[in-house]
């Protein structure tokens, strides 16, 4: 009789679920500042114009926005120290659409 295998199983994320998260881009659809964390009260890093594009690396909850898509406390993080409130931008849900940071 042989021996039985014995090995590891791997989790393995659906095939291209997360490159397909990172690489989707998203409209702003209002002029909106870029700030430097989840709320109003950071510093402002940038500014980006209605019809802009951005990606979503991840979102987190912060300060709590009323902008054209309503009301949330979600903040997408567009990169490096670069938040936006999610109510600027036309994801197509009121929750999460990215990792949380």
């Amino acid at each position: 009789m042989a021996p039985e295998a014995v090995g590891t199983v791997e989790a393995v994320e659906p095939e291209g679920a997360v490159e397909e998260a990172a690489a989707r881009s998203y409209p702003i659809v209002a002029d909106v500042n870029v700030r430097s964390g989840p709320g109003t009260s950071y510093r402002k890093v940038g500014r980006l114009s209605a019809g802009s594009r951005v990606t979503i690396a991840c979102q987190k909850p912060g300060e709590t926005v009323t902008g054209p898509t309503g009301t949330s406390n979600i903040w997408d993080r567009i990169g490096s120290g670069r938040y936006v409130s999610d109510t600027y931008v036309r994801t197509g849900s009121s929750g999460y659409v990215a990792p949380r940071c």
